[in-house]
């Protein structure tokens, strides 16, 4: 029953986003298990089209917002303005109140505005001028990145990366997939016209469905030993937190609603590890490689059950 849902919604985003099946699949398997989503890769790759093609493929009501170096919090939570007739503030809701928030090149927002974005990723809520908001149920972000060596971009903190659930990278496409894209110039407004292959109810019940996936203690204890190897001060700085973990298996288990298994199996936890956990992580400088690398590596060198 699964399956039959989400393969009409894998295949319409694929021929949108042309030789990059993992990577779509990554993407779905993130908003099942309700994160939020990191696309970062250089421009003109389809980042910003991916994000439309997603919000529209889950039926759900979305907003964009192109994040610049003058964006203001304001401008993603909204403003109280004085109403004469009813003589007091009344909030006017900003684009950040819809299910669906495509933060376009969020880096090159300034550290306050992207800041802004926390209490809205991790509660769900919005607090403007004392009072809080709720967001709408279900409420995703999905925020393209540039490389951090790019012209005015500004890192992410810490703590707004481990907001994200997974974060990916798309890659040029292979000679195929780009002559396809040449041929007709490009996917973007197929993407704004995909029909929506789901609604926020059956939505819901199928993250209600990643919950009820099974995870036998042998595969928790292998995610436990995962996450002291990043610990130990053999492989990274710091290592990853319970937090961590708890997504990790989240994520895992909707990687195996994909597949068709109603279980987790370790090639689940194998396959969404990187994209889920290196961005959470800093490879120590005596490695001699990049963080991604490294965690290649500690995967590896972890046994597996």
């Amino acid at each position: 029953m699964t399956l039959h849902k989400t393969r009409p919604l894998l295949d319409q985003l694929n021929t949108v986003i042309v030789g990059k099946k993992q990577q779509v699949q990554d993407c779905v398997a993130c908003l099942l298990a309700g994160g939020h989503l990191l696309i970062e890769d250089v421009p003109g790759v389809g980042k910003t089209t991916l994000a439309h093609a997603l919000a529209h493929s889950f039926g759900l009501q979305f907003s964009r917002v192109q994040f610049t170096s003058d964006l203001m919090p304001s401008d993603l939570t909204g403003v109280s303005v004085y109403d004469r007739s009813s003589e007091g503030f009344v909030f006017h809701q900003g684009p950040m109140f819809t299910q669906v928030l495509l933060a376009d090149e969020i880096n090159r927002a300034s550290p306050k505005t992207q800041s802004a974005l926390l209490e809205a990723m991790e509660e769900k809520q919005v607090s403007v001028e004392g009072t809080t908001h709720a967001l709408p149920a279900p409420f995703f972000v999905i925020a393209t990145q540039n490389p951090q060596e790019q012209l005015g971009t500004y890192p992410l903190p810490e703590s707004q990366l481990d907001r994200f659930l997974m974060r990916i990278s798309l890659g040029y496409p292979d000679r195929a997939a780009e002559f396809q894209l040449l041929s007709h110039h490009g996917h973007r407004a197929q993407a704004d016209q995909l029909p929506a292959q789901l609604d926020t109810e059956a939505l819901g019940q199928l993250q209600q469905t990643v919950l009820q996936v099974h995870a036998t203690a042998t595969l928790l204890h292998y995610i436990q030993d995962l996450l002291e190897a990043t610990r130990n001060g053999e492989w990274f700085v710091q290592g990853l937190s319970p937090r961590a973990g708890i997504a990790l298996l989240r994520v895992a288990k909707a990687h195996a609603l994909l597949e068709g298994r109603d279980y987790v199996s370790p090639d689940d936890v194998q396959a969404i590890f990187v994209q889920s956990m290196a961005h959470r992580l800093h490879a120590l400088a005596s490695a001699g490689r990049g963080t991604v690398e490294q965690v290649r590596a500690m995967l590896h060198a972890v046994p597996v059950p």
